[in-house]
């Protein structure tokens, strides 16, 4: 082995060491007797291992609300993705291949807008939403629903460009050969763009779940209501404020979250590493 293969496989090695404690140390904490987490030490077995093992923290998890936060979460969480990469796939193809006026003045805004932090909307979303409670109460404040539609309002910029970006290396000789066998816009997007953007399809479909599935701040603005609440919201919000900083419950609840994302990118992680447009202009 070289001297620059050593050094690389050290820096792996520290970086998935730095990464891979936490993870390893919350775990261990989650099968912890609360009692003991509440001392100065952990009692844990090298540090890592629980000492003495149990499964306290899960029941008294599961006795809460903490089912309901997660259906909650993967609700809200597929449902604005699953729109969000339909919409934003459209409008980078549109970007990408159509020439209409205005064209160019729409990119332009959508990346000005994305220059300025999402924090400053969330005042008028609030005032926007509380009238909008009193004309369509199923999509106002305190709702899935609504709480579904600000999300799409504020991914959809960003995640468009970002397609129009990746759309823009595939050949355009592809929809002229279709267009010359009778093939329509719709049918050349759905037949042999979107195929081919898959891997950029794919990233934008995980990293928008994780950003929806993970949201605290716009979950904690928009919804009141125990029964509707997410699962970061429940988490912070009631493990810390009903069971005394019950540390063991937390971590439990925090393994449990997070595994539909791993599951996530266990499953998606050859379309996220490979670029399926090596070959689209072979032959």
């Amino acid at each position: 082995m070289s001297k620059r293969l050593t050094l690389n496989f050290f820096v792996i090695l520290i970086a998935c060491l730095i990464w891979f404690t936490p993870v390893v140390w919350v775990i261990s904490l989650s099968f912890q007797p609360n009692e003991l987490l509440q001392k100065t030490t952990t009692n844990t077995l090298f540090g890592f291992f629980p000492y003495p093992f149990t499964l306290k923290n899960y029941i008294t998890m599961w006795s809460s609300s903490f089912d309901v936060w997660v259906m909650n979460s993967l609700i809200v969480a597929i449902c604005a993705t699953f729109f969000t990469t339909i919409f934003c796939s459209m409008a980078g193809y549109a970007f990408a291949r159509l020439k209409f006026r205005g064209r160019r003045v729409g990119l332009i805004t959508l990346v000005l807008i994305q220059m300025f932090p999402a924090f400053l909307a969330f005042v008028a979303i609030y005032l926007l939403f509380f009238q909008i409670s009193d004309i369509a109460p199923f999509m106002g404040l305190g709702t899935h629903f609504g709480l579904i539609c600000v999300y799409l309002g504020g991914s959809i910029g960003f995640n468009s460009w970002l397609i129009k970006g990746f759309m823009d290396t595939i050949p355009e000789s592809l929809d002229e050969a279709a267009k010359v066998d009778g093939a329509t816009d719709s049918q050349i997007f759905f037949r042999i763009v979107a195929p081919l953007a898959r891997p950029i399809i794919v990233v934008l479909f995980v990293l928008t779940f994780i950003g929806i599935y993970s949201d605290y701040i716009l979950a904690a603005v928009f919804l009141k209501d125990t029964n509707l609440y997410t699962v970061a919201l429940g988490i912070n919000v009631v493990f810390t404020d009903d069971f005394s900083n019950e540390w063991g419950s937390i971590a439990a609840a925090s393994v449990i979250a997070a595994t539909p994302i791993a599951v996530l990118f266990l499953f998606f992680q050859k379309q996220i590493t490979g670029g399926l447009t090596a070959g689209s202009i072979k032959g």
